[in-house]
């Protein structure tokens, strides 16, 4: 130790209270001896003594106190004396200050006089005042005296400008609170450290890695990092010089690995299946895309650690060019073209051995692979690519092909995973027998054409579940009507007293009930007669809010929200009504607890079609109307067939299965599309798109059928005055039971009747009378001619004949079949005696 250190140390030492007990006890005795010589003398003789002996003691007593307030004297701190921390503190490296409240130093030691460049405890000086001045310092020393007011740790790491141009020096500088006590807590301890050695250090660290930084960014091949969420953190130079990238753009969450790799090339890097604990490289040649959208033929070698759970960590790949190879080695060339062609074909394609362990496989497969087991199930094993149910399937043509059979027929089997996912697999026999890949497995997937496959399939069957409908209503409509004439003149025989009125009248309401079945027949198969009309949709809900308040009961609640500016549509209003009613009382039935029913409106542009995803729905404008409800909701596959005729998923006699199937029929007749959401105990929301209706001018022609049927529906809302006539009418009809009664309905209203019982007969009958015929009422489906044929060839005998169809199915089912612009009334089967005759009154009335 030099002179100065060692002066530094004394003056640093404070001057130790030295006490010594011989004092006390000589002082003890003095005291004890003045007062038994007291006690020998008289009071009297004393007392002066005894004065004179407290004063003195009160004196020195009062002469402490301010000793002790001054600071000059003190109590001895028995810890501070401790001489292994004192020795500690003193030997200390940094430098170490203790200040009280108001920032005076009450110690320091000698590290401390160094670093401050103070020679002795007279001269020391807290933190704040030795770096005064220096703005480099200031803000750090404001910082940690702020730090040291609220008894909180704080440090900082500043750089001391040399003086006179000495090398500058860094410093670690650190305040605490002396301790946690009341008393401790007030005072503060500082602490300085020269670090400049550390900093050099690092400095020199860091130089090291910046060359190292250098010589990989400019190395002749390409490196990149991938963190576990695909971002790329890290990309040399060279890679991104050939890629045409900005380096500013990775590591900042620009770029990603699938942005850098081409096609599916993505998914053989993540397809590496995970062991814990374990380091992988695997090698990869695949095409990297440049930021043009070209691509380059690479080799990668992947490197990647997985941790002890598991997880990957970032990996580390090298990447060597062959673009090279490409141009100058015809060999190389025809490699990376194979590979090329391995990795791009859009069939999943991987080699496996007699277990069905996978050997190599290409991106597609990995991609498919990670897609059905992202445990990486399905990259170990093909078979773990297969449901449970058909991986015996597939192993046995994977068993037929290790022993070399040819021509294994393809295996469509469904793949594992939570969605419902199809695939068809090729397996192909490998003729060297001693490697370890026994076949080549290509996979297809068949999803999408088996959903397309079952589409058409549900709209063929639909269909042909149509036409049966239609003719099964057809036919029931013939004998309807035969039920409901014969009835009318039997109810015109009986009186309302008679014994048998009331069976009468039975049979009445369960053949007008038939009928009602007929018609939603005809509803689901399009056949119905429909008179469309413009609509305001949001008139025609309210118009049936209440009479919908009264079907769905008092437990559900209906509410109503309609788009502003709703477009028009054209449609039948009554058939309309029938939508909404028929899914109201499906919402009212699937919620027998009470519920919420909501119907909404809003207006669907063309552009919006294609965001709904609603398959077989053109682009046009559409006026959407939901219907959805809180019920019960129906699994997937009721809802497959929601629309099909007798579905019902009531109870035995509590539905006939047809409400949704008259929906379907309807809405589709009138030109619009219907679909279905529906989740097992989530509710259902039936989606409605009718077209919109583009007002235009309309030329006023002659009455057709169509205005005909209005007008006819005016009459019939009108008072009925006599329905007797005067005239000839031609009847012709094929069922004979149907014809006799409509006949003799007729001949009962006074008119004369002429039968036929098909086209060719009733041209016969027409030319037999020359003509002389007023009206013909005709049917439309016949024997050897039709009605529409018939129509024409007597037409062009008589241009003003008059006539009237009568069918079963809708006017519009036989619209291409007749002549254009001919005029004729329609009357739909079945119907009574009263509307028979009161449509033959009115077409024959004078024009």
């Amino acid at each position: 130790m030099t002179i100065n250190d060692q002066q530094a140390s004394s003056a640093a030492e404070p001057a130790r209270r030295s006490g010594s007990i011989a004092l006390v006890l000589l002082v003890a005795g003095a005291i004890i001896a003045a007062a038994v010589a007291f006690m020998t003398l008289g009071r009297a003789e004393a007392q002066p003594y005894i004065l004179g002996l407290l004063a003195l003691l009160a004196m020195v007593g009062l002469f402490m106190l301010f000793a002790f307030a001054a600071g000059i004297v003190g109590f001895a701190d028995h810890a501070a004396a401790d001489p292994v921390l004192r020795a500690i503190s003193e030997s200390a490296f940094d430098g170490i200050a203790v200040t009280d409240p108001r920032g005076h130093v009450v110690y320091a030691n000698p590290a401390y006089l160094a670093l401050t460049g103070a020679t002795s405890m007279q001269d020391v000086r807290p933190v704040e005042r030795v770096f005064i001045g220096n703005p480099d310092v200031s803000e750090a020393v404001f910082r940690l005296l702020k730090a040291s007011r609220e008894g909180k740790r704080l440090q900082e790491e500043v750089r001391v400008a040399g003086a006179d141009g000495a090398a500058g020096r860094w410093m670690r500088l650190r305040v605490r609170p002396l301790g946690t006590g009341k008393r401790e807590a007030k005072q503060t301890v500082w602490s300085i450290a020269d670090i400049t050695r550390d900093r050099e250090h690092q400095e020199d660290v860091f130089q090291e890695l910046q060359h190292a930084i250098e010589y990989l960014d400019h190395a002749p091949c390409g490196f990149f990092s991938v963190d576990a969420g695909g971002n790329l953190v890290y990309v040399n130079a060279t890679l991104a010089n050939w890629l045409d990238h900005d380096l500013a753009e990775i590591g900042s969450g620009g770029l990603k690995l699938n942005d850098i790799v081409s096609g599916d090339g993505s998914a053989l890097l993540t397809s590496i299946v995970p062991e814990p604990g374990e380091v992988k490289t695997e090698v990869f040649d695949i095409d990297l895309k440049m930021r043009s959208g070209k691509t380059m033929p690479v080799r990668l070698y992947h490197k990647l650690a997985f941790g002890a759970d598991g997880i990957p960590g970032a990996s580390r790949t090298l990447v060597i060019s062959r673009a090279r190879d490409e141009r100058l080695d015809p060999q190389r060339a025809a490699e990376i073209r194979f590979m090329r062609f391995f990795d791009h074909t859009p069939m999943a394609i991987a080699t496996v051995d007699k277990s069905g362990a996978v050997v190599r496989a290409n991106a597609r497969f990995a991609k498919l692979a990670q897609g059905l087991d992202p445990s990486g199930g399905a990259a170990k094993s093909i078979l773990a690519a297969v449901s449970t149910r058909d991986r015996a399937t597939l192993g046995a043509a994977i068993d037929q092909a290790a022993q070399g059979q040819a021509d294994i027929p393809p295996v469509e089997v469904l793949l594992h995973g939570a969605k419902e996912r199809w695939g068809q697999f090729f397996v192909t026999a490998v003729a060297d027998d001693g490697d370890a890949e026994a076949a080549i497995v290509y996979l297809l997937e068949t999803t999408e054409r088996r959903a397309l496959e079952n589409q058409v399939n549900q709209a063929q069957k639909m269909d042909t579940i149509g036409q049966l409908a239609g003719g099964i209503a057809h036919d029931f409509n013939n004998v309807l009507s035969a039920i409901m004439m014969a009835n009318d003149f039997l109810l015109n025989a009986h009186k309302p007293t008679d014994p048998s009125f009331q069976d009468i009248m039975q049979i009445k309401q369960n053949a007008t009930r038939a009928a009602t079945l007929v018609r939603q027949l005809l509803a689901f198969s399009r056949k119905q007669t429909l008179r469309p009309q413009v609509l305001d949709l949001g008139e025609a809900l309210t118009d049936i809010d209440r009479l919908l308040k009264r079907l769905i009961g008092e437990r559900i609640t209906l509410e109503m929200q309609h788009g502003r500016d709703l477009w028009r549509t054209k449609a039948d209003v009554s058939q309309f009504e029938q939508v909404i009613v028929n899914l109201a009382v499906n919402a009212r039935d699937a919620m027998p607890d009470g519920g919420k029913l909501t119907i909404r409106t809003s207006n669907v542009a063309a552009a919006d079609v294609a965001q709904l995803a609603h398959k077989g729905m053109p682009a046009a404008d559409y006026v959407r109307i939901e219907v959805s409800d809180t019920g019960t909701g129906s699994p997937a596959d009721i809802v497959d067939k929601i629309f099909e005729p007798f579905l019902s998923t009531k109870e035995v006699g509590k539905g006939t299965g047809l409400g949704l199937s008259t929906v379907y029929g309807i809405i589709k007749q009138t030109g619009g599309f219907v679909y279905v959401d529906s989740e097992l105990g989530k509710g259902t929301t039936f989606h409605i798109f009718l077209p919109r209706h583009e007002a235009v001018a309309e030329p006023q022609t002659a009455a057709s059928g169509s205005v005909a049927e209005v007008a006819a529906a005016a009459a019939a809302a009108k008072p009925r005055g006599d329905m007797t006539g005067q005239g000839t009418i031609l009847l012709v009809e094929d069922e004979e039971g149907l014809r006799s009664l409509n006949a003799r309905g007729l001949r009962s209203r006074g008119y004369q009747v002429i039968e036929a019982s098909n086209g060719i007969e009733a041209l016969e009958e027409f030319d037999a009378v020359n003509g002389e015929v007023d009206l013909v009422v005709s049917d439309v489906v016949m024997p050897e001619m039709d009605g529409p044929t018939l129509l024409k060839a007597m037409r062009g005998r008589n241009a003003d004949l008059k006539i009237i169809f009568v069918s079963g199915y809708a006017e519009d089912a036989f619209e291409k079949s007749r002549p254009e612009n001919e005029q004729f009334a329609f009357l739909a089967k079945p119907f009574a005696l009263s509307a028979l005759v009161a449509k033959v009154k009115e077409t024959m009335a004078p024009n």
